[in-house]
């Protein structure tokens, strides 16, 4: 079931405020009038990192950055760093203002990114401007969610070998993470670091590890060592209410 975005022009502007907020773009930017046709200099030549929604919201979600922000996160002090994870906060927080989640960004082409997005579904571009001049984009595809013409019967539950069904995901590779905590630093505490430095995170001596599933917090545990690899004992799942937030 898709869960239908009431005014979609107000959400857009919502939606690329909150990723402009922790895009990593040190110009002063602004957020413009969104669009449904990206031709109009809508979006700037660069990259765009595109997510697909995860949660009731079906759809994409994609953030653009120009060519001058690929070059410095490219040639960054502490070498080359990854586009795709240095967007993905924004791209989180444009699916948590649709109610959502979003996957792992992949990089595509401006151009490429707005036909794939657009064939998908309802697109909305909303730029991000300094002095006039488009310098970032946030894109929005929305899937169409059909009219029902008559009620639909909910099916049956499944029972005994009809829910066998789900084997079918048991191939399906999913992203483990632990993580043992988290900080926060400044551009400048980043690249003063150096080999010997020391990061202080957020959690005591002795606190759970947190266990993520494609970056969901699902479980607790504790860190041990087998045959010199480092593992982790779950000592607590956590109730399906809880899994929707990520460790703090």
């Amino acid at each position: 079931m898709t869960a239908t975005i009431n005014n979609p022009t107000a959400v857009a502007v919502s939606a690329a405020e909150a990723a402009l907020s922790v895009l990593p773009i040190a110009a002063n930017l602004t957020v413009g009038t969104p669009v449904s046709d990206p031709s109009a200099g809508a979006i700037p030549g660069g990259v765009t990192i595109v997510a697909t929604l995860t949660g009731s919201v079906t759809g994409h979600v994609g953030v653009t950055v120009n060519q001058e922000l690929v070059e410095a996160l490219r040639n960054s002090p502490l070498g080359e760093l990854d586009l795709a994870t240095a967007v993905g906060p924004a791209l989180d927080a444009v699916a948590g203002v649709l109610g959502t989640d979003a996957a792992a960004g992949q990089e595509m082409a401006p151009d490429a990114a707005v036909v794939a997005m657009a064939a998908a579904g309802d697109l909305t571009v909303v730029p991000l401007l300094a002095s006039d001049s488009t310098q970032a984009a946030v894109l929005i595809s929305l899937a169409v969610v059909p009219a029902a013409t008559e009620p639909v019967a909910e099916p049956a539950p499944a029972k005994g070998p009809a829910a066998a069904g789900f084997d079918l995901l048991h191939g399906v590779d999913m992203e483990i993470t632990v993580e043992l905590g988290r900080t926060s630093m400044t551009v400048r505490e980043l690249l003063s670091l150096s080999t010997g430095s020391v990061i202080e995170l957020d959690r005591t001596a002795g606190s759970p590890a947190d266990v993520l599933v494609n970056r969901r917090l699902i479980a607790r545990g504790e860190i041990v060592v087998i045959d010199e690899y480092f593992g982790i004992r779950i000592t607590e799942i956590l109730p399906n209410g809880d899994r929707d937030q990520k460790s703090a």
